[in-house]
């Protein structure tokens, strides 16, 4: 190890971490060449892929390596948060009326399609311009742009690095939900924790809010795909020994490199057009069932935040400023007040961070801080953590009524079929709220609210 690993957990937590391999990541993350300070986990960490979901991991621009395992499948897999104006009383009433129309208007499940089947010459605009490919055509605002890490556009985003098998999965499902834990999640403010910064983003007691949790689809799965058989060739060739296969990586100055991070963006600017579409539907949804317009409704996002993805930005390394490339995967970016990368509208509180629950609990609202800057490379984590696989919990759920259950809470879900909640049910994860109390805890984010669910859409 070159660096030390550096996990954020209780001991109740611990125990549950302890069940799979993702500390001996943490452990392997930390012999990547270039890492810097700490291979670091969050309290939702598990196993996955290479790097452990919750884990983080910075590194020298000159020295370190880039890893698509830190990155994921799912890339930029993240959330985003609408706020309204509407209130728990004006709910109840048009419910049913609302889910069914999500379930129309938003397509979810496994291999969903989208109404927008767009060209390749016209995908290939979204791949490079991200949300001002949607604002130019109707389906966002500058004031959308604004409210999202990185303006919802990376730079330098390539699609000639990006496969023609890649564009064509991609292509059909700008717009859709996907399966697994992905969602779209009508909720209610139950708690305010922090009054000032609650009001800075707008969010108060009792409120509708709606949170989207979705990715770059199969265009993000078969870009990670295609690098990493590529990179798994070069690691040798650059003769970088990793103590598993899984976190095949290669120079950050090398062609490799700049290929993955040209093919990566676009992964990057589909998903944040994806969720954007998705925004679209819930607004016009909203409209049509509350017969007002998104503007007398309130309609305005919240935040837009990324899960998976690896960029260079500025921390202090050594009591120094330096240039790092930070991988986050299944991490959120938590920048403090007055960074000038969070929004103008924030920057005197700093940077919203959303926590997704599981969907029979709640989420949360936090901030990013300045702890998180010296500590965590301005990170936090992203949200509950499986503890169970899906196959386990399918064999759990077993005959129960799932659909029946979440009502009886006062959740109505909508989804293609019953497997994707079988999965999904709330015991196959941790208790967020003991993930959010940790990185609370330990200041690397402080709360804001929590929201429960109402209504859920699942893949």
């Amino acid at each position: 190890m070159r660096v030390p690993g550096l996990i954020f957990a209780t001991e109740e937590l611990m125990r549950d971490i302890h069940q799979d391999q993702s500390i001996q990541q943490v452990a392997h993350v930390a012999h990547l060449p270039g890492i810097l300070k700490h291979s670091i986990a969050m309290p939702d960490i598990h196993w996955g892929y290479g790097f452990p979901i919750g884990g983080v991991a910075a590194m020298d621009p000159d020295e370190g390596v880039l890893a698509p395992g830190g990155i994921g499948y799912d890339i930029n897999c993240g959330a985003r948060l609408i706020r309204t104006d509407l209130e728990k009383k004006d709910w109840e009433p048009k419910k049913k009326e609302v889910m069914d129309a999500l379930f129309q208007n938003i397509p979810s499940g496994v291999g969903s399609k989208g109404a927008l089947n767009l060209n390749d010459s016209e995908l290939k605009k979204v791949l490079t311009e991200g949300v001002k490919w949607a604002i130019q055509n109707g389906y966002a605002t500058e004031a959308d742009r604004e409210h999202m890490e990185e303006s919802g556009c990376m730079p330098h985003a390539d699609p000639t690095q990006v496969s023609v098998r890649a564009r064509e999965r991609g292509r059909p499902q700008l717009g859709t939900v996907g399966s697994g834990n992905h969602f779209v999640e009508v909720q209610y403010v139950d708690e305010i924790y922090d009054e000032a910064t609650a009001h800075a983003f707008g969010l108060f007691k009792d409120q509708i809010t709606v949170m989207i949790h979705s990715g770059s689809r199969g265009l993000g799965y078969q870009i990670c795909d295609d690098y990493l058989k590529m990179i798994s060739q070069a690691c040798n060739r650059y003769g970088i020994s990793v103590p598993d296969r899984q976190l095949c990586c290669v120079p950050l100055t090398s062609p490799e490199a700049h290929d993955y991070f040209g093919a990566m963006n676009c992964a990057i600017n589909f998903a944040f057009t994806n969720r954007q579409i998705m925004t679209h539907g819930v607004r016009e949804t909203f409209e049509q069932i509350f017969r007002r317009s998104r503007e007398d409704l309130g309609m305005t996002l919240v935040y837009d935040v990324c899960h998976n993805i690896a960029k260079f930005e500025e921390h202090v390394v050594d009591g120094k400023k330096k240039r790092v490339c930070v991988h986050r995967k299944g991490a959120t970016r938590a920048f403090p007040p007055g960074h000038p990368l969070v929004p103008k509208a924030y920057r005197e509180v700093g940077q919203p961070v959303l926590i997704p629950g599981d969907m029979g609990r709640y989420s949360y609202v936090l901030v990013g801080t300045d702890r998180a800057m010296e500590e965590t490379f301005g990170s936090s984590c992203h949200g509950a953590g499986r503890v169970m696989s899906r196959h386990q919990a399918k064999k759990i759920a077993g005959g129960r009524n799932l659909f029946k259950e979440m009502e009886e809470k006062g959740i109505l879900v909508r989804a293609p079929g019953r497997g994707t909640v079988a999965e999904e049910i709330s015991e196959a994860y941790k208790d967020v709220a003991d993930v959010v109390d940790v990185v609370h805890g330990a200041g690397i984010a402080r709360k804001v609210a929590r929201l429960r669910p109402l209504g859920v859409l699942k893949g």
